[in-house]
């Protein structure tokens, strides 16, 4: 793959019309990396197995070890009950290393947050899994970051938080990365 060449985001925004939360990395892997079509595709990302670990006691809720897949359709049945939607920071993006690494990600075209909010008119809460994704969040809301585990509110009242990456890169363990975001879902009523 030329390491220059436009990428657009693979996957529709999962946007539940009453959802309460958005969570937003930066950008999906690349395709080889993929273990189903949609958020977090990574067999090796923390995503999945924290969430099974916070909302299940059971890190493996929503993997198959045996058939080595994600369970798609109870994570967006999970999703679409929680009332938590997922989608990236970056609409479109140039690989500079040909990599996943959000060091070598430039994001050409940020998400248009403001339309993707108008579909979910209850969603005032919005959380970044990682550092860069918190940046362009904060430059689309018009907000600073915030520090890990901690949250801005934005002047239209949009309650920011900055959580720990999830990807296995970041280090830091499973049961820690948990513990960050089980915060914040108890601060926002989900746990």
């Amino acid at each position: 793959m030329d390491e220059m060449e436009l990428e657009t985001h693979p996957f529709e925004p999962f946007a539940p019309v009453d959802a309460r939360v958005l969570i937003m990395g930066t950008f999906p892997p690349q395709r080889k990396r993929w273990s189903m079509e949609f958020y977090y595709p990574n067999r090796t990302n923390d995503f999945w197995p924290m969430m099974g670990l916070l909302f299940f006691g059971d890190r493996d809720r929503f993997y198959d070890r045996e058939a080595k897949q994600f369970r798609l359709p109870q994570i967006k049945e999970f999703l679409a009950e929680k009332g938590i939607a997922l989608n990236d920071t970056g609409h479109k993006v140039r690989r500079l290393k040909g990599n996943a690494s959000d060091k070598f990600l430039e994001i050409v075209e940020p998400v248009p947050l403001r339309a993707l909010l108008a579909r979910m008119p209850q969603c005032r809460t919005l959380v970044t899994t990682g550092e860069k994704a918190a940046g362009v969040l904060a430059e689309l809301t018009g907000t600073e970051p915030p520090k890990m585990g901690e949250m801005t509110r934005s002047v239209d009242g949009l309650e920011i938080w900055r959580m720990p990456s999830t990807s296995r890169a970041y280090p830091m363990r499973l049961e820690d990365k948990a513990e960050y975001y089980a915060r914040m879902f108890r601060h926002i009523g989900l746990l």
